[in-house]
């Protein structure tokens, strides 16, 4: 599993907890566990304040049917 490149995109404010679970499987929790795991204790305080109510961490929240455009080289497309 890419851990760095999980937690890169968890940081992103457009990218959803759906294109997560596409492109590696990992269920919204299993993200926060895995951030809670690998952060400092601050930074993760920092990271879920950031994404917590944020419409564009969650596809159904954002309004439009279709989300952001991916490479077509990523996994999942």
């Amino acid at each position: 599993m890419e851990i760095d490149r999980i937690i890169q995109m968890a940081w992103e404010d457009r990218t959803s907890f759906d294109a997560i679970r596409e492109q590696f499987g990992l269920t919204p929790g299993q993200v926060i566990a895995l951030m809670r795991r690998e952060l400092k204790p601050a930074s993760f305080r920092l990271w879920r304040a950031r994404t917590t109510g944020r419409k564009t961490k969650h596809v159904a929240l954002r309004g439009f049917q279709y989300g952001r455009f991916r490479c077509p080289d990523q996994k999942g497309s």
